[in-house]
């Protein structure tokens, strides 16, 4: 009996906490799967937009190693249009901005360069691009903006390759005393058997 008692009380206690809290239950679940819904097709959505992007990148390589440069932009357009978010189409840009750069023309370079700048956030990206602007600005004589591209925070490893492309603009505009300042901070981030050391060192050699 007093089992039975119990037995209808619990029964009465879920039917209230039912009453109270249950439709907010319910809601909360509904909410949490339509959320999980949303994240695993949002995650079959990313896996998609790179395989696309993969099969177009393909195209860009190929017709870029048949020199064929319509075709070559045609898929990178396509690129930067339908999966600018994807590494295919920051790789087809920076590969672009190099042949760009190669052949003199540096405007468009430094165009592709800075649509990657624009898109990608990652600290080594990030420090490849200051550094290729800058050396752009160099070769165009544009010395100022060659300076304000390599200003940018990044970490004290990736500082050094700033650092030097800085003492290159300053000893483009010879300024030789703060030039060697720069190769100076460079070496002094570099570990000690980094092989850029070498390279710096001689440039502070021909300085001294």
């Amino acid at each position: 009996m007093v089992v039975h008692i119990q037995d209808e009380q619990e029964v009465a206690n879920f039917k209230y906490f039912w009453q109270r809290w249950g439709r907010w239950i319910f809601a909360i679940l509904v909410i949490l799967s339509l959320a999980y819904l949303g994240y695993v097709l949002y995650q079959s959505h990313l896996r998609s937009n790179n395989e696309k992007a993969a099969e177009v990148f393909d195209t860009f390589i190929s017709q870029a190693s048949a020199n064929n440069l319509t075709e070559s932009k045609k898929a990178l357009v396509q690129l930067q249009e339908k999966y600018p978010d994807t590494m295919n189409a920051t790789q087809a840009t920076l590969m672009m901005a190099g042949s760009a750069f190669d052949d003199g023309k540096y405007d468009e370079a430094i165009r592709h360069l800075q649509w990657v700048k624009a898109r990608q956030h990652d600290d080594l990206l990030q420090t490849i691009i200051a550094q290729r602007l800058a050396t752009v600005y160099l070769q165009q004589g544009k010395y100022n903006e060659a300076l304000q591209a390599l200003d940018v925070k990044v970490t004290n490893e990736l500082k050094p390759v700033l650092l030097e492309t800085k003492g290159d603009v300053l000893q483009a505009q010879k300024k030789n005393t703060e030039a060697v300042a720069a190769y100076q901070q460079a070496l002094n981030l570099l570990s000690k058997d980094s092989v850029q050391r070498e390279v710096i060192q001689m440039k502070i050699s021909s300085l001294s």
